[in-house]
């Protein structure tokens, strides 16, 4: 089973932000250690649910503390940056980590952050397709010209290109069978969450959409994100999910509550006891963790298994202890789940 890691880098309530960043740059060392596939790092504003609102930063320290991680943002905000920057950053990105960079592209989902930046929020898709063809086309060019309605370029030079070409992995995040279509036929990596019924329709649909615009080669990445802790009895691992789920669902629910609004996509639950009944967090000992994601990657139909291991108030103890037993006991427990093939 591919195990990858997604991370919010959401704010633990009384640290100072130095000590915090050191404290989740050791954990990405630990991800490289283990053998996680790549990380995959959110992109939030003007909320303690993110605080790397800059995710190349961040990802930079990444690319020098690891050597086989593989890491991109989960996603880039694309209506926030202006294209041409946005291109110069990823290139570079990938030429200091030698190609192991991978690339995560939406809009953002919360209105309310892109519109501190002056962004109107019915705009976002229409600047999303503009700013994702221009960036497409400009890394793999010597040359750009694009005229679009948002952005506009003519000839320029392109001294700086990826590692990759014609340019890093895409992955594309949704939860609607309905908009599968452009990441099938375009052999995008795709990553979703939600109960384990709703993951299937959207991997079925995939699968669909894929085959019927006749594209050949190994099948992209489907990837499903889960809550995970390790611990050792399922009553310790459950009580100290517990304790820290609340403190990320408050920290993801602040700028709603603030505009008394809530999100339209989805419902965050308030408790961990409640992302178990609908199989979006797993706690428990080695053995249980083992036997529920395996239960879930076979019914789901994922080709990869990508795992929150740091959230809410969690210490670095408390998820270096989780991701020990991971490796020590988990990892081994699924080694015999065949893994599919994929495209690079």
């Amino acid at each position: 089973m591919e195990v990858s890691v997604f991370d919010h880098l959401d704010m633990v309530p009384g640290q100072d932000l130095t000590s915090y960043y050191e404290d989740r740059l050791k954990l990405v060392e630990r991800y490289d250690e283990i053998g996680i596939r790549s990380y995959h790092l959110a992109e939030h504003h003007a909320t303690p649910l993110g605080m790397a609102p800059s995710p190349n930063l961040f990802l930079a320290a990444v690319a020098q503390r690891t050597t086989r991680l593989r890491f991109g943002p989960l996603v880039y905000c694309l209506p926030l940056y202006h294209p041409l920057r946005l291109m110069e950053e990823i290139c570079m990105l990938d030429q200091m980590s030698g190609g192991r960079l991978e690339m995560g592209i939406g809009r953002g989902i919360s209105p309310f952050e892109v519109g501190y930046y002056g962004v109107d929020y019915a705009e976002g898709p229409d600047m999303y397709r503009e700013a994702l063809e221009m960036i497409l086309t400009g890394l793999d060019a010597d040359e750009l010209t694009y005229q679009g309605r948002h952005y506009q370029v003519e000839a320029m030079p392109r001294v700086l290109h990826p590692v990759q070409r014609p340019h890093p992995p895409l992955w594309y995040g949704t939860s609607n069978p309905d908009g599968a279509g452009w990441p099938a036929e375009n052999g995008v990596n795709l990553v979703t969450s939600g109960p384990v019924q709703g993951v299937r329709a959207l991997t079925d649909a995939y699968r669909a959409k894929r085959a019927e615009a006749g594209v050949s080669g190994p099948m992209p990445r489907l990837g499903m994100n889960r809550f995970v802790y390790v611990g050792e009895t399922d009553a310790e691992a459950r009580e100290i999910a517990a304790c820290a789920y609340p403190v990320w669902q408050k920290n993801i629910m602040m700028l709603w509550k603030r505009h008394n609004s809530a999100p339209k996509m989805t419902r965050y639950v308030e408790t961990f006891e409640e992302l178990e009944a609908e199989g979006t967090g797993i706690a428990g000992s080695a053995e249980t963790v083992a036997a529920e994601m395996r239960r879930q990657y076979e019914a789901a139909g994922i080709t990869t298994f990508i795992c929150r291991f740091a959230f809410g108030d969690l210490s670095l103890e408390e998820s270096l202890s989780s991701i020990k037993l991971f490796e020590a006991e988990v990892m081994p427990a699924l080694a015999d789940v065949t893994e599919p093939a994929h495209e690079s």
